[in-house]
This record gives structure tokens, sequence and C-alpha cells, in this order.
């Protein structure tokens, strides 16, 4: 058959009732993906599960913990003390390109237009000695001497600048790591990846001085981003004291790719027959946190980090959120634990699970579907409610930036939990929904600190506590037929369902991301005189 122009092979082999064939299952069983796994992701992109339901927003008091100047100190110090045992390790995605960030650059380049004349590209140039690749791009361009807001009437100038910086340098499809995101000082500049490294030696340096990093890269670009540690490894450990970096880079797994679907609901093949499989999006990257076999986790983006020179906020607030983290991770042990011991028969006990019960209530907001008639049946709840990982993430008030949110969600079995929600999830067609969703006071700037391991040691087993139904479907093209594509619920959203989750808000200022290449050009990312 053909379609779109292009020719099909014949499958003429027998199908599953998905679609799949016997060559298929070798395909599959090559990627390490279960035939039943696909077989659940095509069910899903053909009949996609229920949008999830929120309740209310996440809001000050309810849901949102506030900290005052007393109690973060304390736990300043508690976060201090879990890093200096070697129990924290920083983890970043950062196999994102920069294609994105450069969108209105790469539009202009090749149009029809004179590239100034878009506005976001006119800001470029006249601000172009503002941003950290500046020296680099004017001298591979050969560009010397001020450029005025019409770059002396030069349109081929506008160009040669546009294709040197997106073709020459390759920063239409570098890793957003490895773009540089700050001047120095002293005339330098580093990458978005050299920050994270500084700013992860406040918080993660144990007694013997080792900081554990690691970084989530794309195969293609996995040799320079171990390039570009050999060249500032010295650099960093030296710049606060005596460091050892402890860096590790993982890729994204093939077994977590996935399928996607034609216009007819068929599996999406390539022009040869085989199966399309598409990187799952975030969520896929729960495999890389768990092979980390870690025990407190600082999960944070490649492109929100600041100056290394003006993170000390940032660093501050991050000794708070895993003092914050370990002081509940101990509360959560003593009562699992106790309730661990407790002999269900033991009527004298019960007084002291209920009050756990409660307190799961107010902590979590985890409470009973029914009423716990006896011992036996408060033991269960608090093993079932207790024994999951942990999670605190900063949240900042909600000032317009696009993105995820802390709500109340309810679920099936009607439990309410907080959780991170995008707007992806919400449905579309309701307005109810819709509205909570506008309501929200506060933003998600995936500022996490985790904790993943159970109360006797032994890691916990993520992949039990994603809620599937939270999966992403996304209408794409792929050599010109469309097709539906389908992401895995995301890192910090439905990937972390099933976690204990307490939000505390966190100053904005501590959240600078670099969406567009003209976020570069605010202030808390120029250099301070």
């Amino acid at each position: 058959m053909s379609i779109s122009g292009a020719s099909m092979p014949a499958l003429t082999q027998p199908m599953t009732e998905t679609g799949l064939t016997a060559d298929d299952g070798a395909q599959l069983r090559s990627r390490g993906i279960p035939l039943a796994e696909a077989e659940r992701q095509l069910r899903l992109l053909r009949t996609p599960p229920l949008a999830i339901v929120l309740d209310r927003p996440c809001a000050v008091g309810d849901g949102i913990v506030v900290l005052d100047a007393a109690l973060r100190e304390r736990l300043s110090v508690e976060g201090r003390r879990a890093a200096a045992a070697g129990r924290v390790t920083k983890f970043v995605p950062a196999s994102g390109a920069a294609t994105r960030m450069f969108k209105d650059l790469i539009a202009a380049v090749d149009g029809p237009d004179r590239p100034s004349s878009a506005p976001a590209v006119r800001t470029f140039f006249e601000q172009l000695d503002h941003f950290a690749f500046a020296g680099e791009l004017r001298r591979r361009a050969g560009v010397t001497g001020e450029l005025s807001g019409d770059l002396a009437a030069d349109e081929a100038l506008e160009r040669r600048l546009l294709r040197t910086l997106l073709s020459e340098m390759r920063f239409a499809d570098l890793p957003k790591g490895l773009i540089p995101f700050h001047r120095t000082v002293t005339g330098g500049s580093r990458t978005a990846f050299e920050e994270q490294l500084l700013e992860g030696l406040g918080y993660t340096r144990a007694a013997d001085g080792r900081c554990a990093m690691h970084f989530t890269v794309s195969a293609d670009f996995a040799a320079l981003f171990d390039a570009r540690l050999a060249e500032v490894r010295s650099s960093v450990e030296t710049s606060h004291g005596p460091a050892r970096l402890d860096v590790g880079f993982s890729v994204q797994q093939p077994s977590t790719d996935t399928l996607a679907i034609d216009a007819a609901g068929a599996p999406f093949r390539l022009a040869g027959g085989e199966l399309l499989f598409r990187p799952a999006g975030h969520g896929a990257l729960l495999a890389n946190l768990q092979a980390l076999d870690a025990d407190l986790v600082v999960v944070k983006n490649i492109d929100n980090v600041l100056p290394d020179e003006t993170n000390g906020e940032v660093v501050a607030w991050k000794q708070v959120l895993l003092g914050l983290l370990t002081a509940l991770q101990d509360e959560v042990f003593t009562r699992l634990r106790a309730a661990l011991s407790v002999d269900a028969a033991d009527t004298s006990q019960e007084a002291g699970l209920r009050d756990t019960v409660a307190w799961i209530g107010t902590r979590f907001g985890r409470r009973p579907a029914g009423a716990l008639t006896d011992a036996a049946a408060c033991r269960a709840f608090i093993v079932d409610a207790l024994d999951r990982p942990l999670r605190v993430c900063g949240v900042v008030r909600n000032e317009g930036e696009p993105g995820g949110a802390p709500f109340w969600v309810r679920s099936a079995d009607g439990q309410v939990t907080v959780q991170i929600v995008e707007s992806a999830q919400v449905h579309a067609a309701d307005p109810a929904q819709r509205a909570v969703f506008a309501s929200s006071t506060h933003f998600n700037p995936v500022d996490l600190a985790c904790a993943l391991r159970r109360h006797d040691g032994t890691p916990f087993d993520l992949a039990r506590f994603v809620d599937e139904g939270t999966v992403f479907l996304s209408r794409k093209s792929h050599e010109g037929r469309e097709l539906t594509a389908l992401e895995r619920p995301g890192l910090w959203n439905g990937a972390m369902a099933g976690w204990n989750t307490v939000c505390v808000e966190v100053p904005g200022s501590t959240f600078a991301p670099v969406k567009t290449v003209l976020d570069l050009l605010r202030p808390q990312h120029q250099p301070r005189a």
C-alpha cells in the first residue's frame, strides 16, 4: 500500500490484536521492550486514559509550607550534615538541545525578510555584546567594532552572524548545557553545565571533599560533555576550597522509548516497515534516577542556574530543602518502624497507631478510604502510606511563567494528595478544571529534594509509584506523515505521583530559567560589577 507517496511493504506475518508482527517482536527484544509493554502503549495511544481530577490548588497553609528564618537555619544545619555524611547527589537532566532556545534566530536566518525585522532578532543584535558567547561569535564571523541599531544597514552581515552562530558554532543543535550562559568578571565565560557543577559544590560536598553529581545527556554529545568536564575540572574543584568532583553521565535507555500510531490507529512504521520508536520525554529518566542507587537526590533543570558569583541564596535554600527532607524522613522512619514492630493483636498499641494515622493525614494528606476498625487495619494503612519515596518540592509564587504547579489531586479511589501538574494533564474541555488550574498561586520550578531509600536502607523500586494513566499524547509528524506520539508520565509529574510530597515556598529569586536566548539578558544572568 502507499501512504503519502511512501511505499510500504506488505505485512504478511500473523499480527497481534494491536497490530504487531513477529518481526516487530524481534525489534522490540533488541531494544529491551517487552511485547506486553508495547501492546500497553498502543492501547493507551488508541484509548487515552481519563485526565486527572484537580481538587484544588495548593496554597500557603494548604499544601504549601512557609518556613521562618529560625527554622530555616536549623534545617540548613541538617542539610549540611547530610551532605557531609556523603548522602547527597545532584541529578540534572541535560540531554535537551538548545533548538527552542534559538528558535527565533533559526526562523530568521534563511527567512524571506531581513533578520532584524523580527523584534527578537533585532534585540539579539542590539544586545549582542551582553552574551557570553559574543567574543567567539565575533571572531568566527570576522566582525569587529560596534553594531549599530541597523547593523550598518548590512543585511548580509546579519545573516553571516546568524549562520556562524547556528551552523558553524552549532548552537542550533548543541545541548543547552554546553551553551555559554554567563560572562565572568575576568572576561571569560561559563556554560550552563559548568555553572551547575559550581552550584552543586555548595550542597553535595561530603566530609572527604567528594561532590556527587549526575547528568543525563544525549549519546551524540556525551563525548563533548566529557571533554568539557576535563577542561573545567581543576578550576571547579579549587574554586571554593578543595573538592573532588564525582560526576557521572548516562543516556536515556532504549528500553524506555515509546511507539506511535498513524492516522488510522495502526503502529507507525518507517518506509522499510520497521516500527518507529521515539524518546519518551523526561519521564523516561526515572530509570536513570533508579540506576543511581542514591540516597538523597537534588533534581533541577539544566537551564535554571545563576552565575557562581550570585548563587549563594540558591545554595542556601537547597541546604534547607535537604534539611527538611531528612527531618521528615527521620519521623517517617520512626513511625513506620514503630508500626512494623507492633503485634496487630495487641490492642494496647492502637492509640499510638491512630496517632500516626492522623499525622499522615495532616502531613501528606493521605487518609483511610473507610473506617479503621482495629490495630491491624491501622498498621496496614500506615505501612502502605509511609513506605514510599519522599520528596520536598520548592515552589515559587506564580508570576506568569509557563509550566506546572502544585495541586491537590483526587485519585480514582478518592484519595487526595499533593501532585505537581502540567497543563497538558488537565481536561481541556472541562471549564471547571481549567479554572482550578488557572487559580494556582505557585509555580513548579523543578526544585526537588528526594529520598530514595526505604527504612531498612534498601532502594525503593521507583517504577511501583508511577501513575501510568498520566501519559502525554501529542500530534507530531515523521517523513511527512502525521502520527500520535506517547510520552511517559513526567519525571516530577506522574512518575512521582505515588510519592509522599511536601511543598515549600522558596524565593522567586532562586528561579532563573533560560528558555530563549534573550532570557540571558535578564539582570540575574549578567555579571555584577
